[in-house]
């Protein structure tokens, strides 16, 4: 055996040893306690700030909203050092996605806790064809290319407003993202940055709700 390959298999070796090492290194959950799950089919607002529920689709949901924030206060979390915050989001009428026309979009969504934002994103609700698409970030973080409607639950419903007579023009996500957090309470906020110069009612034109929230207290180690 030469020296080189000698060396070239003590590299091998040590580069198996070391990833195997951060492989066993891997976080463990210790304990997962659902500290709130509202789905609001109860009337439930207690904590909220900007919350109002309307019917759609015989569903009760909190909304609807168009560049303006609401949020969600909870008080005595158990311990923890790590929260769970699972939103389902319903995405109504034209979003147009990535679009950068200075007129109609981006369309961002974006939620986070205290005064920290954890994900912003962008949805599209436009037909994709292969001649023109207005893509969409989600279900990554902006700026990423996606179809429209990629990672959605549910496309079949119909738009709230301006397409309401028609169907696949309201889109039903889950936005789920596990943060480091450790006070006894916290505050839960969602908005957006829509743009939509060109309308005469941009609520009406494209707007977002509240399908759902589940938050989850965890210990990681």
């Amino acid at each position: 055996m030469n020296i080189w390959t000698w060396k070239r298999g003590r590299n091998l070796l040590s580069f198996l040893i070391l990833t195997f090492a951060i492989s066993a290194c891997t976080d463990t959950l210790e304990s997962s306690v659902v500290v709130y799950d509202n789905d609001f089919s109860t009337l439930d607002l207690k904590g909220f700030e900007n919350g109002r529920l309307f019917i759609f689709q015989n569903d009760t949901i909190a909304g609807h909203y168009h560049n303006e924030e609401v949020s969600v206060k909870l008080d005595n979390l158990p311990s923890h050092n790590m929260l769970k915050i699972t939103t389902e989001v319903l995405i109504h009428d034209s979003w147009d996605g990535n679009a950068d026309d200075g007129l109609s979009g981006p369309d961002y969504w974006f939620f986070g806790i205290d005064d920290e934002e954890i994900f912003r994103t962008t949805f599209s609700n436009s037909p994709c064809e292969s001649t023109y698409c207005l893509y969409q970030s989600f279900p990554n973080s902006y700026f990423r290319q996606n179809v429209p409607k990629s990672g959605s639950t549910r496309t079949n419903m119909p738009g709230l407003c301006i397409f309401g007579a028609f169907p696949n023009y309201t889109s039903r996500y889950t936005v789920s993202k596990i943060i480091r957090h450790q006070s006894s309470d916290v505050k839960i906020f969602w908005n957006s940055e829509l743009r939509q110069e060109n309308s005469p009612d941009p609520k009406c034109d494209e707007s977002w709700s509240l399908a759902k929230i589940t938050v989850e207290a965890l210990i990681v180690n």
